[in-house]
């Protein structure tokens, strides 16, 4: 059946009433306002599903990326470096530290191992509290490219102080020391220090110096230092010394050292008693010397080694500078150490040597002494496990207490009574020098100890040193060389802590000769921390 206009228009429910066109109206837009829910509902469900497809994407592309990067090399070339963060620091001191080993990258995976390197070195610099390094995609026009942006932090804090108790090789007693220390001044990682030392003994030290990790197209770090050092050996030498120095650092790696010196030294008897030898050598002279140091050292700890090796060898050549009151002699020393574990309670066992030699250089050398503050002197606290100074200690003795003396000058006015209370003999040193020592260190029981590092140790040490200059090489015989050597055995405790080392020994003396001075008993031994 055909229904018409008018019946449509009769039957409707609102058709008389004049609001039915706006409810109408009001009608469609709830049923829009609904489609637009509905839709907006759809969105967010659909939102989470595209982000979980998208990680699952790049999850699947970083996997190819991967086992990509495991199956084979991938070529590519560092383009560009790009630098930020550093305000102070220059451009040029990071790119001389990265960009040489980024640019010889041809592969993705040499980029990362560049990159790591290229870490290191920048930590190396102590001017940054954090670095990363990113890889990113080169210039669009130059394919196989990329590019590695550089973050850096500055430090905010670029001065710092410190300050240390320890006793020096070859020094009668404790050595109070402090020091302050100022990084990237002028923005080309410098670092400005100053150092100030006074030893219970009457030793003061007063240095100052710079130091870059590079200058210009000079690939090793160079440094400039210059010194103050006043001592007093009257007690043992019947001297003072004083000396004006120069340093200039010419190489600096793992493995190598050079340096340069120029020194203005003193030499006073005050007390006018020292003997022959020492008379002789007083006034000033001055010491011009290239020292050189080879250092290989593979020990897993220098606090407490317990496997690994190192040497050290040391070459001195003074006398280079044209001038009548320079010193010409050279100097040689070297030392082995060695650590291996025992595999029960942390135990290990150190063994070392040490040897030294000088001799004068030039015409009539062979009749000639050696510098008396150059020689080789014996005794004193120090340890020879962790450091590789050369034939200069032995537990037991005094600083200075053995080897070659010399009887001092005797004075009218010096009484009977005074005669005990001062040595009669100066300690004149030797010109060869040998010391060898055997340590064991162990845990103790208790583990309060063992967390905070305290062990014990037991040791043995042995040395000798002569003369050979003034002739005096055309009496050395080996067997009595050997057969003079002193010795020392013990037991202590060594405690580590953040401002020094100190070690707790008794000593026992097993062999000294006439004009010695070593004493069995309870020696205090405290050392730099390292």
């Amino acid at each position: 059946m055909a229904v018409s206009s008018g019946d449509l228009h009769d039957d409707s429910p609102n058709s008389g009433d004049p609001l039915a066109g706006d409810e109408q109206y009001e009608d469609e837009e709830d049923d829009e306002s609904e489609g637009e829910e509905e839709e907006e509902e759809e969105e967010e469900v659909e939102a989470p599903a595209t982000a979980k497809s998208k990680l699952q994407s790049d999850k699947a592309k970083m996997m190819k990326l991967m086992n990509r990067l495991k199956s084979e090399p991938v070529t590519l070339r560092v383009h560009d470096v790009i630098i930020k963060g550093n305000t102070k620091t220059k451009n040029s001191v990071i790119e001389a530290e990265i960009v040489d080993e980024l640019k010889k990258a041809n592969t993705l995976q040499e980029i990362f191992q560049a990159a790591a390197i290229a870490n290191a070195r920048l930590r190396q610099l102590e001017i940054f509290d954090s670095i990363s390094l990113m890889v990113d995609a080169g210039p669009p026009e130059l394919p196989g490219t990329a590019n590695v942006v550089v973050e850096v932090s500055e430090i905010k804090r670029p001065l710092a102080g410190e300050i240390a108790l320890f006793t020096k090789p070859g020094a009668r007693s404790l050595t109070l020391g402090g020091g302050l220390k100022l990084r990237n001044l002028f923005g080309f990682a410098d670092l400005w220090d100053g150092f100030v030392s006074y030893g219970w003994d009457q030793t003061t030290e007063v240095s100052a110096g710079v130091s870059l990790p590079r200058l210009r197209h000079w690939a090793t770090p160079v440094f400039a230092r210059v010194s103050l050092l006043c001592q007093d050996w009257l007690k043992s030498s019947s001297y003072k010394e004083q000396a004006l120095g120069l340093g200039l650092g010419l190489l600096s790696t793992r493995n190598h050292e050079l340096l340069c010196n120029l020194t203005w030294r003193t030499i006073t008897d005050p007390l006018q008693m020292a003997g022959m030898s020492v008379r002789r050598q007083l006034g000033h002279s001055l010491v011009s010397s290239f020292k050189y140091t080879f250092k290989v050292d593979s020990r897993d700890s220098l606090v407490r080694p317990t496997q690994g090796y190192a040497f050290s060898s040391t070459t001195l050549l003074a006398g280079l500078y044209p001038d009548i009151r320079s010193t010409r002699f050279v100097r040689q020393e070297f030392d082995l150490r060695y650590a291996f574990p025992l595999g029960f309670f942390h135990t290990a066992l150190n063994v070392g040597a040490s040897a030294g030699v000088i001799f004068p250089w030039g015409k009539g050398f062979l009749e000639r002494p050696s510098p008396l503050p150059d020689r080789f002197f014996m005794g004193g606290n120090s340890s020879l496990v962790c450091s590789l100074g050369g034939p200069s200690s032995l537990l037991g003795f005094k600083c200075r207490g053995l080897g070659p003396t010399e009887l001092r000058r005797q004075t009218k006015d010096k009484s009977d009574g005074d005669s005990s209370s001062v040595p009669e003999r100066d300690a004149i040193g030797g010109d060869l020098a040998v010391a060898a020592f055997a340590d064991l260190s162990f845990d103790l029981p208790l583990r309060v100890f063992r967390q905070a590092g305290i062990h014990g140790h037991l040791f043995a040490y042995a040395g000798n040193l002569v003369k050979l200059t003034e002739n005096e090489w055309r009496q050395f015989s080996m067997q009595n060389f050997m057969q003079s050597f002193r010795s020392t055995v013990g037991c202590g405790i060594i405690v580590p802590t953040k401002l020094f080392r100190m070690e707790v020994n008794y000593c026992h003396v097993v062999r000294q000769f006439e004009y010695d001075h070593g004493k069995t008993g309870v020696q205090f031994s405290f050392s730099a921390p390292l």
